[in-house]
């Protein structure tokens, strides 16, 4: 078997309402599929951010390296992964080199899973257990009402846990949280009252993890996640930017609540820091960005030697969330696995059936590869020119 063609989809966000109000954002998916010769097809994603701007970029990019996979047998994972990494030295292996990589990766393994009629799981040791749990996101909070009634519907499904960042962005001011990584003090206040809110909503059981999208300096993260810790938060996810080991420690040694990072790190290497260090209670890398399948296996078992449990980020589309599901199937130390939104149901007319979610778990059956195939006329209908000048708005990511 060899590979005939990789390329890459960018395409459009479906329309949403929330609260009956129309919600539009230019932001999309890209996805990657990779054709063979015998007619088998596999699927991968690398959707990212900011969207309007990285989806292009990333797509262009995956589309070139796809060009330098024709005439390769898939079956040759872990060769092709390392094809991509190490010819890619001079540009750089992490962000979109990985990403790229991780999407290429999934689409192999789909390829492997459907050749030989097996779930991506079985062929990478087999299930550990029966279901996936999930947790998942309120739409952004508003104010406290806006959390009570959304925290209350996600209870009511069956969720066990859900994930929020309460800090009100649109009231930061001045160079506020992306230059000096602090917060005003409007949004800090408003940012508990919803905490206080969604813990009165959902009682003392339900996990509530608080995401602070590393935008913080040392002084302000701390404090937020120790004021935080008063409506026991079960994490406080990513205090301060990536780039800092010693922030991120600082952190970790004054604060209450459990901490959670791993999104903006790409492949093992990125990681090693982590575990030596003691720097997180739980780590969550993107299956879409951190090198696909492959490489999320590695991680967890990386995990897995220092007893730290790994939860998976995702906040893009369906790929995501099924091909992260087959490697945590085969996991022990899984703790959840992030869905992007409560109702998934956006991504039926994408997939060629609806996942199957039940009381907050995901099911996966014996389907072969990761369990879904994307709907390509759902793909040409909606596909976006990425050459197409754009107008950047940051509210679209």
């Amino acid at each position: 078997m060899k590979i005939t063609r990789a390329r890459s989809w960018v395409v459009k966000q479906p329309a949403r309402k929330i609260d009956n109000q129309l919600k539009i954002k230019d932001r999309g998916f890209v996805f990657i599929q990779v054709d063979t010769d015998e007619g088998i097809t596999g699927w991968g994603e690398i959707t990212t951010y900011p969207g309007p701007v990285a989806n292009r970029a990333i797509s262009a990019y995956v589309d070139q390296i796809g060009s330098w996979l024709v005439g390769e047998d898939p079956e040759d994972i872990e060769r092709i992964w390392n094809k991509i990494f190490r010819g890619m030295t001079y540009v750089g292996t992490r962000g979109a080199t990985s990403a790229a990589i991780s999407g290429i990766d999934i689409a192999l393994w789909d390829i492997k899973g459907k050749m030989l009629n097996q779930p991506v799981y079985k062929l990478l040791g087999g299930a550990v257990r029966d279901k996936i749990a999930l947790y998942c996101h309120p739409p952004e909070p508003e104010n406290p009402e806006h959390i009570t009634k959304h925290a209350k519907d996600i209870v009511n499904a069956g969720y066990k846990a859900f994930k929020m960042d309460p800090m009100m962005h649109h009231l930061h001011v001045g160079n506020s949280t992306f230059l000096d990584g602090e917060i005003s003090a409007d949004a800090e206040e408003k940012a508990i009252e919803i905490v206080a809110a969604a813990r009165e909503a959902v009682g003392p059981k339900i996990e509530i993890l608080i995401d602070a999208h590393g935008l913080y300096n040392v002084p302000t993260a701390t404090r937020l996640a120790n004021r935080m810790a008063d409506w026991n938060i079960f994490w406080f996810e990513e205090p301060v930017p990536a780039e800092s080991w010693k922030a991120l420690k600082q952190v970790k040694e004054q604060v209450k609540p459990l901490i959670s990072v791993g999104e903006r790190l790409h492949t093992r290497w990125e990681f090693i820091p982590i575990f030596e260090n003691n720097l997180a209670d739980f780590v969550m890398p993107d299956i879409t960005w951190t090198g696909g399948i492959t490489e999320l296996k590695k991680i967890a078992t990386m995990a897995e030697a220092y007893y730290i449990p790994i939860s998976p980020h995702d906040a893009s589309g369906p790929i995501n969330v099924m091909s992260g599901a087959q490697v945590m199937m085969t996991v022990p130390n899984f703790y959840k696995l992030e869905t992007s939104r409560f109702d998934l149901s956006y991504y039926n007319e994408m997939i060629d059936k609806p996942l199957n979610i039940k009381n907050g778990d995901l099911y996966l059956d014996e389907s072969p590869g990761i369990g879904i195939n994307l709907n390509e006329e759902y793909l040409a209908a909606n596909e976006m020119d990425i050459n197409r000048p754009i107008e950047y708005d940051p509210s679209a990511d």
